[in-house]
């Protein structure tokens, strides 16, 4: 390619690949956590006209601890420790329990985690943006320029997504 010095396409490339790796490592860590979010109710069916969950067996789950970021539902221990799928479901002798988190707090382990992935992201980001504007000032060719400036545009949109992510997602229902 005219004007791509050896060095300069290496740089590109790497610079890149962080973003792909920066986007790949975003995205994973939103599946994980939709999919952790999935698994502590599988089968189970919220009614919010009832403010229930159902079981697969048709037990029903009722509020027994409230507060402004939790709500604590509970199926009477009777019916679970009679129910043929209580080794499957659950290992309490008090009834199966959903824990339903009505806004995402700044303790929660879930936040923990994904601060952290957002944090590796932006790094990665930040790092194959610093290795574009190097080399944007070290080539005179137009070509090149044009391309790594409209990858930077990219990066910082990128960026920008990420950033934006952390302020929607402070409200996440289970």
């Amino acid at each position: 390619m005219a004007g791509w010095s050896t060095e300069l396409m290496l740089m590109f490339g790497y610079a890149v690949f962080l973003a792909c790796i920066s986007f790949a490592l975003g995205w994973i860590a939103h599946h994980a956590h939709r999919r952790s979010q999935g698994t502590s109710t599988a089968g189970f069916t919220y009614d919010p006209g009832r403010d229930t969950w159902r079981c697969p067996r048709d037990h029903h789950l009722f509020p027994v601890f409230s507060d402004r970021t939790k709500v604590i539902y509970r199926a009477p221990a009777d019916v679970c420790n009679s129910c043929i799928s209580k080794a499957a479901c659950t290992d309490s002798d008090h009834g199966r329990e959903i824990e339903q988190n009505m806004e995402q707090s700044d303790d929660t382990i879930e936040h923990g985690v994904r601060r952290f992935h957002r944090g590796v992201s932006l790094t990665l980001l930040l790092l194959a943006s610093s290795i574009m504007v190097i080399e944007l000032f070290r080539t005179s060719e137009v070509n090149p320029r044009i391309v790594m400036a409209l990858s930077l545009l990219l990066f910082y949109v990128l960026s920008r997504r990420l950033t934006s992510k952390a302020s929607r997602n402070r409200r996440t229902p289970a």
